[in-house]
């Protein structure tokens, strides 16, 4: 199913399209945004249950604001690549906490979670914006739940939990195909009631991707752009960067080895119009955006003033 593009709403030249409803604090700004990642988890492949006590979580979430993140995604299930499910109340006795006590304090908190119940009860907590990295697959009630909360959905592209997903990652053309299966999200969510302009579109790079399928992904983000929704991109420490990254010995670098690669896709993916970036090391990722951001203003300053006042080129002009 292939459903149009919805235009954007305006938005000043070169500033990402901010979804709705967000906090005016970060509808002002005229960058991508910088989500840090705050797991609540024992087995994360990231950082490997650092932050898994809520005192430690909420530390760790107050320190990432204070090297430039604007969000906050708090999760309590672990989607590295063959991790299982976690039980509801396991998921909830995690997240709640963390996400009050991170709300509590100014934070604008994202909750990271494929089931509805457990959108609901963080959005009651505090909680402002929905990263659920099935889309709306893995839980039918999440779509009726987003357009009931009203909050920003973030809708990632999946096809199957943890466990699973290295199996389904089999595309003729990955880009077409990624667009094509977020469109079908779109429309879902269209009929839930979910307003287009909550909605933001991931590509889910890692997910059911195998390392070659990321890299056109991020060379077409227009391409999902084209659907008329924000773009959110996670490429933090992926397993792609670690296979970039492998020595001579063909051994892919750890986790902590990729944030300056990390932070390389964060500059390129926000020179390309990433509304928000979703990253671990926040610090290298908050000058990326800036970096970015100076790069396509700049270009736009250059652009206009080889134009005449009917909008043509200078080049174009004869005298």
């Amino acid at each position: 199913m292939v459903v149009p593009a919805v235009p954007p709403p305006a938005a000043p030249a070169g500033a990402p399209v901010h979804p709705a409803p967000l906090p005016a604090a970060l509808t002002a700004l005229r960058r991508t945004l910088v989500m840090g990642v705050v797991n609540v988890t024992p087995d994360s492949f990231s950082d490997g249950g650092r932050w898994f006590e809520p005192d430690d979580a909420v530390a760790h979430g107050l320190t990432l604001l204070e090297q430039g993140a604007d969000l906050l995604d708090v999760g309590g299930e672990s989607t590295r690549p063959g991790a299982g499910r976690v039980p509801v109340d396991d998921e909830l006795a995690r997240v709640l906490p963390v996400v009050r006590a991170l709300a509590d304090r100014g934070a604008a908190v994202s909750v990271d979670t494929t089931r509805a119940e457990v959108a609901r009860a963080a959005v009651e907590h505090g909680a402002v914006v929905v990263n659920d990295v099935s889309g709306g697959l893995a839980d039918p009630g999440m779509h009726r739940a987003v357009a009931d909360l009203g909050v920003v959905y973030v809708a990632m592209h999946w096809r199957g939990h943890a466990d699973v997903m290295d199996s389904r990652a089999t595309y003729d053309d990955v880009v077409a195909d990624v667009r094509r299966e977020l469109a079908e999200r779109c429309a879902e969510l269209a009929t839930a009631g979910v307003r287009p302009d909550q909605v933001v579109l991931d590509p889910g790079l890692g997910f059911a991707k195998s390392g070659t399928d990321n890299w056109p992904l991020l060379a077409r983000l227009d391409e999902i752009a084209s659907l008329g929704r924000p773009v959110l991109v996670g490429a933090s420490r992926k397993r792609f960067l670690g296979h970039l990254l492998a020595g001579p010995d063909g051994v892919p670098a750890p986790p902590l080895r990729r944030d300056a690669a990390t932070a390389a896709v964060t500059a390129l993916a926000a020179h390309a119009g990433a509304w928000c970036v979703r990253v671990h090391e926040v610090a290298g990722s908050a000058d990326a955006v800036r970096v970015a951001a100076a790069l396509r203003s700049a270009g736009e300053q250059q652009a206009g003033r080889h134009r005449g006042p009917d909008g043509r080129r200078s080049a174009d002009v004869t005298t």
